[in-house]
């Protein structure tokens, strides 16, 4: 009876095991995941450092594993994974998630017109570039220099050139995985020309559909949009006389109307031919020189036929919003210690699209942004120069992570989640980077003159510490600056200097400790 008892009680427990291993094993293959991730395979740096960094002790929120997605002749793009938090299995769970992507492109080179299964938000790091996009079903070009930020919705054809002479392009941009179709790359382009590398979208239609659809013939079809290409990012110099868009657009209607009268006339296209070789005229040299733009327009909806003069006036009124320079607006906070700028939907209504805000944050040697959380979005930051320290602490109030960075590293601190960056003593400390919320952020501060804690003083407060009321708020107001806060505070007078001469004596100040 005994035996029969405690076989009837260990079959339950062993079913249970035999359900729950491939949950383990699937934990434990993502542990080793994990592992990998921090070590930091495959760190990338600023110019020509990929590959060289990484190691052990990189820290949880240091993302390091950078992909090659594009490279080519002219340029590449690399782009480091976001990650949800708390991470999950092949990333089922995607919003707010983001990835960050690098690209870089030489001096006079073009990336070919595609859109995207997700949007991004470009920011020029250095150089200068032109940047077409469709908005509105119109083709609208903005010339960008260092510190814009523009927009481009997922599923928006868009292209990029490389204008400034003799200088390399160098763009960080987000990724919103949200969108995307979530297999594979971290995004999907959709090339709109060419054969072989890249291949256009195009080219898995029959030949006759393309035709139709074009009205061209199929050696025109063959030559020009299924032409081979040499990468997505090639070197380019533009066709003399491409000048602005009035020039384009009568440009395109007057080749229309010519080949229009001429071709009927010859009657050179019929559904079951391929373009014969005896339609005299309408032969390769009698007809106008087809050209990459004008193909791209038909595919778009733009040239083509002359449009009405009240849908001209509609698209003049429906203008895009003009890039956002970052470098050209005033700081929303300012001290001696350094300034931030945050960038919202109130500021760059495009953002709002994608729900995503932009930051740019610069500190000076051995200042600290101080602790504080960010109740609306994960935070992702990109350090553009000099060295610093990041902090990010669990909710359990253990630390996860006190990590080095330097320029070209990438962090991410989860929602909610309290951190601080300090700028080592050696000089300033910039970073730039995207929250997954568009909305104000009005971070909540832990310590400084703006902090909850000063906010929220009086009986309650102590109570929570445990301590005297008198003891916490003598603490609380020993720092006099707000969000971010001095390397040496006891070298100001006042209260820092008491708050110094209180110290043990060899003791060091703890944001002296940490830069």
């Amino acid at each position: 009876m005994g035996h029969g008892s405690m076989a009837a009680m260990m079959a339950p427990l062993l079913l249970l095991l035999l359900l729950l291993s491939p949950c383990s094993a699937a934990a434990a293959a993502r542990y080793g995941e994990r592992r990998g991730w921090e070590e930091g395979e495959g760190e990338w740096r600023p110019e020509e450092e990929e590959g060289k960094g990484g190691g052990a002790g990189r820290g949880l929120f240091v993302l390091d594993r950078l992909e090659k997605v594009v490279e080519s002749e002219g340029g590449q793009v690399r782009v480091v994974r976001g990650q949800p938090w708390p991470p999950t299995p092949g990333g089922a769970c995607r919003e707010g998630l983001m990835h960050i992507g690098f690209i870089t492109m030489e001096p006079k080179t073009l990336f070919v017109p595609q859109y995207l299964d997700s949007s991004l938000i470009l920011f020029v790091r250095r150089g200068d570039v032109k940047v077409g996009y469709i908005h509105k079903d119109e083709l609208v070009e903005r010339k960008l220099k260092m510190g814009d930020v523009l927009h481009i919705d997922a599923g928006s054809t868009f292209y990029m050139v490389n204008t400034g002479k003799g200088q390399r392009l160098q763009i960080i941009c987000s990724i919103d995985a949200s969108d995307s179709l979530g297999f594979g790359p971290p995004y999907q382009a959709f090339f709109l020309g060419g054969s072989g590398n890249p291949t256009s979208v195009l080219a898995g239609f029959d030949p006759k559909t393309l035709a139709i659809a074009f009205n061209a013939t199929y050696d025109e079809l063959a030559r020009t949009l299924l032409a081979p290409t040499r990468g997505p990012i090639v070197y380019y110099t533009s066709e003399p006389g491409s000048g602005g868009e009035e020039e384009r657009g009568q440009r395109d209607r007057h080749d229309a109307r010519d080949r229009g009268a001429r071709c009927k006339e010859a009657d050179a296209w019929t559904p079951g031919g391929r373009g014969e070789e005896d339609d005299d005229d309408c032969t390769d040299d009698a007809r106008p020189a087809w050209s990459w733009r004008k193909l791209v327009n038909r595919f778009v909806g733009l040239g083509g036929a002359a449009e009405p003069e009240e849908n001209k006036k509609d698209k003049k009124k429906g203008s895009a919003p003009e890039p956002y320079n970052l470098y050209d607006h005033k700081p929303g906070f300012r001290n001696t210690y350094g300034w931030t700028v945050a960038v919202d939907k109130h500021d760059y209504e495009p953002l709002d699209h994608s729900d995503i805000g932009v930051y740019l944050v610069n500190l000076t040697a051995g200042s600290m942004l101080a602790p504080h959380v960010n109740p609306r979005g994960t935070e992702y930051g990109v350090v553009l120069g000099g060295e610093g320290t990041v902090q990010v602490v669990f909710p359990n109030g253990s630390l996860a992570m006190s990590a080095a960075v330097r320029a070209g590293d990438v962090f991410w601190i989860p929602r909610y989640f309290a951190f601080c960056q300090v700028a080592s003593r050696g000089g300033p400390f910039e970073f730039f980077g995207f929250t997954t919320s568009a909305r104000r952020n009005r971070p909540q501060f832990l310590a400084g003159a703006s902090s909850v804690f000063r906010t929220m003083l009086g009986p309650e407060l102590a109570a929570g510490f445990g301590v005297p009321e008198e003891d916490l708020r003598e603490l609380m107001r020993a720092q006099d600056e707000a969000v971010i806060v001095p390397s040496f505070p006891g070298k100001h007078g006042g209260k820092g200097e008491r708050g110094k001469k209180g110290r043990r004596e060899g003791e060091q100040p703890v944001i002296e400790q940490v830069a």
